[in-house]
């Protein structure tokens, strides 16, 4: 359990630096962390977060550029959407959005 709690707060922490506007990919935020190939526990560590939440969890879409779409996320992926817009960001009806131009670069230098 100390093991998942130390995981969720790396990744919470390398979320919460995501910029208003941009986007980042769960494997870039595994990557990140060190946790290489986990790109997966890192969306099951955000799906723990409790809703509404100060860390900007919708900032962070799959690989293909989308937002993950399912009925088990019991309408997270909605309220991911409308987070998204609300930024400026453009969603279309299933959920892809311009990950290239958006990708967030954080700079190893500033931590940001």
């Amino acid at each position: 359990m100390g093991d998942r709690i130390s995981f969720d707060s790396s990744v919470l922490d390398a979320v919460s630096r995501i910029p208003r506007g941009r986007l980042a990919t769960y494997g870039q935020i595994a990557d990140l962390i060190g946790a290489y190939g986990r790109a997966r526990q890192v969306g099951w560590a955000l799906r723990r977060l409790p809703l509404p939440s100060e860390v900007p969890w919708h900032r962070v879409v799959n690989a293909q550029g989308r937002i993950s779409m399912s009925l088990s996320r019991e309408g997270s992926d909605w309220i991911q959407r409308e987070l998204l817009l609300a930024e400026g960001v453009p969603v279309d009806e299933e959920g892809r959005l311009p990950l290239k131009e958006l990708l967030w670069r954080p700079d190893a230098m500033s931590g940001s």
